[in-house]
């Protein structure tokens, strides 16, 4: 999948994974994210090793939009609904004006909390 932009100068197609990277850099960048959490667990993950975007998934949407779920670790003691909001935030905003591509829609799902 790849989004496209269309504009006097041509066609400009951006892979789903860019988009994922961004993704992951504007979240990492909110208080309360420890880090994201893998969506497959077992030894092909084992063996991968560290993947920047392994918390990150995006879809295509209608429109030539984007869809992104994100699957995160909390610190613990912090109001998970105000952390949500503001990587919610952060990322549409990251995304939208870095890659030019309009996000329709952010998933966060909490997949542990973890303590200091």
């Amino acid at each position: 999948m790849t989004a496209k932009i269309i504009n006097e100068y041509g066609c400009i197609e951006i892979d789903k994974h860019v988009i994922a990277q961004v993704a992951y850099k504007a979240a990492m960048e909110s208080y309360g994210l420890v880090g994201l959490a893998s969506r497959t667990k077992g030894i092909v993950e084992l063996l991968k090793g560290e993947n920047a975007t392994k918390g990150v998934k995006v879809e295509e949407a209608e429109d030539n939009a984007v869809e992104i779920e994100l699957f995160v670790v909390m610190q613990y003691g912090v109001n998970i609904s105000t952390v949500a909001n503001n990587i919610i935030d952060k990322i549409k905003y990251t995304v939208e004006n870095t890659v030019g591509v309009k996000v329709n829609k952010i998933d966060i799902n909490v997949q542990g909390i973890r303590v200091k």
